[in-house]
């Protein structure tokens, strides 16, 4: 069996969280903070407007997910998280091109994100993979600026919003 990317089940959810932390635990490691809070729930995130993508393995494990956003017509990639088990295998850019698919079948021309410039598994990373870097153009995007503003997420490194076009 090859890995496959697919909607996430109720039976994912329980996981996802654990997964984003694994992950995190890169940032945590190259940004060295104070104290980092814990991922929100893969149920929490499914409750909100988009979709969830998981990456199951030829094994039968959910090695990633992606969670996009969509509200007010945007559709926007919250969140990219690959168990680093399973890092360096080909499974982000699976994930991030199924979501891309998954969102032009629902309609959507463009799809944004917010990252760091500077982390190589950030910036770099979608920018290697076809994002291009652009100002904030609608409210939710301005909204997003100024939640990571405080949040201090600019502490750590400058931040960018990169887009793609789905066309």
């Amino acid at each position: 069996m090859e890995p496959v990317t697919r909607i996430a089940t109720v039976a994912d959810l329980g996981l996802l969280a654990r997964i984003e932390d694994a992950a995190d635990q890169l940032f945590i490691d190259r940004f060295q903070p104070d104290s980092w809070g814990s991922a929100p729930s893969g149920y929490l995130r499914a409750a909100e407007p988009g979709f969830v993508l998981v990456r199951e393995t030829a094994g039968g494990q959910i090695a990633g997910f992606v969670h996009v956003l969509e509200t007010d017509g945007a559709c926007h990639l919250e969140q990219l998280a690959v168990d680093p088990a399973f890092a360096r295998q080909g499974h982000g850019r699976a994930l991030v091109k199924a979501a891309r698919e998954h969102a032009a079948d629902r309609g959507h021309t463009r799809m944004t994100l917010r990252t760091y410039i500077d982390v190589p598994w950030n910036g770099p990373f979608y920018a290697a993979i076809g994002f291009t870097s652009e100002e904030p153009r609608t409210p939710f995007e301005q909204d997003l600026v100024r939640i990571e503003a405080e949040l201090g997420l600019e502490q750590y490194g400058p931040r960018e919003q990169m887009a793609i076009s789905l066309t």
